[in-house]
């Protein structure tokens, strides 16, 4: 019901943090969601830690961050192929940041910055898929965006990845291939200079419990309980060493149908 085998193109797949404290934000994840861990070294001073769940890959983690820059999650989306799309991305607007290139024997991924400034990750597997587990709790279950310009958003994303989209100004609801697939929310003045960027959510059993346990653990909440429509509870969470994202409990969630 939540186990993946594999991604359509277009279809949001990893998330992956960049810590300035990868010891405190490792065990942070681990307690707050229950995540196992296997370490693989990237350098002499840097590992990969994969996280997972239920014996799948949840999520990772790594301190590999530019020195000044704080941490971070950082989202990937699943592509055919990342080479075919590294000129559209800069036609529409985008910006190429690095790549396109090969991760070891993992995929080949291309980090783009759309005409807003939200940064993304365009993944090609090769060995490693993503999340082989989505939706339920303790993995990942949304990706939104948060920009200042959501039309101008839309036929980017559009242009790049085929995103068709639903709903208003104030929500708009990310289709790809017939399903849901995140949504875009336009950033008003209550979000002061936050710039804009994808954002990850995380699905927990209980959100008061989880609020109280990210604190618990020197974490921050950035938002109280709050109601989203007609699918749950959710709250914006900070890990000790900074990293913003959602926790969501969800009323019913959807499982993943390959």
């Amino acid at each position: 019901m939540y186990k993946v085998t594999k991604y359509p193109h277009g279809t949001f797949s990893w998330a992956e943090n960049s810590s300035t404290d990868p010891e405190t934000a490792i065990a942070f994840y681990q307690d707050l969601f229950g995540w196992g861990k296997y370490e693989t070294p990237i350098d002499e001073r840097n590992t990969y830690t994969m996280f997972q769940h239920q014996g799948e890959n949840a999520a990772a983690l790594s301190g590999m961050i530019p020195e000044g820059v704080p941490s971070f999650w950082f989202n990937y989306v699943t592509v055919q192929d990342v080479d075919a799309l590294a000129d559209v991305v800069t036609e529409n607007g985008g910006a190429i940041i690095f790549g396109p290139m090969d991760v070891f024997d993992s995929g080949r991924m291309l980090h783009i910055q759309d005409p807003e400034g939200a940064h993304l990750g365009l993944w090609q597997p090769k060995q490693h898929i993503g999340a082989s587990i989505v939706n339920t709790v303790g993995a990942m279950c949304w990706n939104e965006l948060l920009t200042r310009d959501a039309e101008r958003a839309k036929a980017f994303y559009s242009a790049v990845l085929g995103w068709e989209f639903d709903g208003d100004e104030n929500y708009i609801d990310i289709i790809n291939r017939g399903r849901s697939n995140g949504d875009i929310l336009q950033m008003d003045e209550c979000f002061g200079e936050m710039p804009p960027m994808w954002m990850v959510y995380f699905r927990v059993a209980d959100i008061g419990a989880a609020m109280n346990r990210v604190e618990e653990l020197g974490g921050r909440l950035i938002t109280q309980k709050m109601k989203a429509l007609n699918t749950g509870w959710f709250s914006i969470v900070q890990d000790p060493a900074g990293a913003v994202f959602y926790i969501k409990q969800f009323e019913i969630a959807d499982t993943w149908e390959e």
